[in-house]
């Protein structure tokens, strides 16, 4: 073979695991909005040098912008080599791409390959893996769903954790969006993945399952903070078996305020999430949700949260969208113990 050897995503794919590196050459913001996992950023133009090269594409003309980026490109590459890849051996074997495949993967494909490394560069780019995720979550693999359904503060997270842990295979969508599903689901510190890259996290857990084992998952609404779960894997979810998940509403109260605690700290953050509730619950009821809370009455909140907001939407929406809910496998926790959490994972999975 011929290098650098351009292909396509369809044939790059199986060989992603054989890959000593995967190099994303576009620029910092193209990579972090969403890239192929795996990938090391190694920025042929970066964010500000793409500005500059395409104000000259625009103002003066091609052939100037091309002197310009030509020279930026040459320096760029010029600094991987020297930092980042000048202690590869030979038969270290590299695959590039940009965002099309063109000028700034084909650039390095071609240096690497004249050093004598076996590099591959991605035809079509990102755009072509992009198109592979899309189709590939409109139609998901044939795998099993098992939904974990229960009131808010039931413990379905973290009994997904704990089947993760203990080698069941696991969807958590949360996780996978940073966030918890409710309006008061913002992770401190942990801003929310693109869509993109959303998409891509539940594109890559989706091709590591066995479709002979069940997959646990939990019963999401459409979307997870900001991000919308793909309609086919959400449509599937829908149609799957189901577990309720049951815990009394004291230790569901005890649950959630280990589970929230950063709020507890910040009765004013507490208080912006619960003004999104106002026109469900109207000023009069928010501004006692706000006094419970700037009086450290956190407990007496979640319990009126809990059977004045969450509990009422959750059993108006169940049965709608999750159409197997009627045949749920009942499973109560006692308590909110790690031995508690890891019987029931081990209840579902047949190991008791």
């Amino acid at each position: 073979m011929k290098y650098p050897a351009l292909q396509g995503f369809n044939a790059i794919l199986p060989q992603l695991p054989g890959f000593d590196a995967i190099i994303d050459a576009r620029s910092e913001s193209e990579f972090a909005l969403d890239h192929i996992p795996g990938a090391i950023n190694c920025p042929v133009l970066n964010d500000e040098e793409r500005v500059r090269v395409g104000t000259i594409y625009k103002q003066v003309n091609a052939f100037e912008a091309k002197k310009v980026g030509a020279a930026l490109v040459a320096r760029n590459i010029a600094r991987h080599l020297e930092e980042r890849f000048a202690a590869m051996p030979r038969d270290w074997k590299p695959m590039v791409y940009c965002w099309r495949g063109g000028n700034r993967s084909g650039s390095l494909a071609l240096v690497l390959a004249k050093v004598g490394w076996p590099a591959i560069q991605l035809d079509g780019g990102y755009k072509a893996y992009r198109a592979h995720v899309s189709a590939a979550l409109s139609e998901p693999p044939a795998v099993s769903f098992k939904v974990i359904c229960g009131t808010t503060g039931s413990g379905k997270s973290r009994l997904l954790e704990v089947l993760a842990a203990d080698g069941a295979q696991v969807l958590d969508l949360e996780q996978l969006a940073a966030h918890r599903g409710s309006v008061l689901g913002d992770l401190p510190s942990h801003p929310q993945p693109s869509q993109k890259m959303f998409e891509t996290r539940i594109w890559t857990k989706l091709r590591q399952f066995d479709p002979a084992l069940p997959v646990f998952v939990e019963s999401e609404s459409k979307k997870v903070g900001q991000l919308r779960v793909p309609d086919a894997v959400m449509e599937k979810m829908r149609a799957s078996p189901c577990v309720s998940l049951t815990l009394s509403r004291p230790n569901r109260v005890r649950l959630l305020m280990e589970d929230y605690q950063h709020f507890t700290t910040s009765p004013a953050t507490l208080n912006t999430q619960l003004d999104c509730l106002v026109k469900l619950h109207g000023h009069d009821k928010i501004a006692r949700w706000h006094d419970l809370a700037n009086n450290g009455m956190m407990p007496d909140l979640v319990d009126e949260l809990l059977v004045d907001h969450y509990d009422p939407a959750y059993l108006r929406s169940i049965d709608r969208n999750f159409t197997q809910f009627a045949q749920a496998e009942v499973l109560e926790l006692g308590d909110i113990g790690e031995a508690d959490f890891l019987g029931a994972a081990r209840h579902l999975r047949g190991a008791i």
